[in-house]
């Protein structure tokens, strides 16, 4: 579903400080190149609906052109209603796909595990890339913070004995498509600030890996929170840590991998 190009919505003002944190993960990753089409995945979060704006923010900015279009992706499940994303993004004039695809279906009937997470998330993102691929944009951006880094780490580590979390840029198995996450430097706490204080149109219960259960994410979000009450600098220091990580394979733009 394709919204028509008409633009009424004033450009929303971005922080500095996340102006700065977008810009130097595009660099020091180099997420974006000249001529690049990036389209971006926009659950309505408000992590992606942050990242929307310091994209557009960038792309009038920066001296590398680049286009910008949005997928979101229905998974059709009874707690996520994305039609009110559809005027947004009319009345912002950016290129709009909506792409309904049943996964909490198939996540009920094939999955007996409390969290669906990793099932409904690749396959989301198996909907972007095909949405992506015929609409001719070669970049795939996606609105995961250092947050969802750090809580990825700590969940490979508890539950897979692996040393490993999310790439900040890489290739799909295919070669033909990139995924970028610019948000990898910047806070969740940032990108709710934004969202209140912009009164952007978040979509709540809108992550369709879990359907309101609980998660193994949820549970070291909070293990991370409390650690962090006691050592401000937690993620500073994490962060640190986590970019070889974040980087593995960068130079050669390693393909992904099946945990990612």
């Amino acid at each position: 579903m394709k919204a028509e190009m008409v633009t009424t919505l004033p450009r929303l003002p971005v922080p500095k400080l996340l102006q700065r944190r977008i810009g130097r993960a595009v660099a020091d990753f180099r997420m974006i190149q000249p001529g690049d089409r990036v389209l971006l995945g926009l659950s309505g979060g408000k992590d992606s609906l942050t990242l929307l704006h310091l994209l557009r923010a960038m792309q009038r900015q920066s001296p590398v052109p680049f286009d910008l279009g949005v997928a979101t992706v229905d998974p059709m499940s009874p707690d996520y209603d994305p039609q009110p994303l559809v005027p947004y993004l009319r009345e912002l004039g950016i290129p709009y796909f909506l792409e309904r695809q049943n996964i909490y279906e198939r996540a009920q009937k094939h999955l007996l595990r409390p969290s669906y997470c990793s099932f409904c998330a690749r396959m989301r993102r198996g909907v972007l890339y095909r949405c992506a691929r015929r609409e001719g944009y070669q970049v795939l951006a996606l609105g995961q913070h250092l947050d969802d880094f750090a809580e990825s780490f700590f969940m490979s580590m508890f539950y897979n004995g692996e040393l490993r979390t999310m790439k900040a840029h890489y290739r799909v198995r295919e070669g033909d498509l990139r995924v970028i996450r610019p948000l990898v430097y910047c806070r969740e706490r940032q990108t709710r600030q934004f969202a209140t204080e912009q009164a952007l149109p978040v979509i709540h219960e809108n992550c369709p890996a879990c359907f309101g259960k609980p998660t193994e994410r949820q549970h070291m979000k909070e293990l991370l929170a409390t650690q962090e009450a006691y050592d401000p600098r937690l993620f500073k220091q994490l962060q640190r840590a986590l970019l070889p990580l974040m980087g593995q394979g960068l130079d050669g733009l390693e393909f992904e991998e099946a945990h990612d």
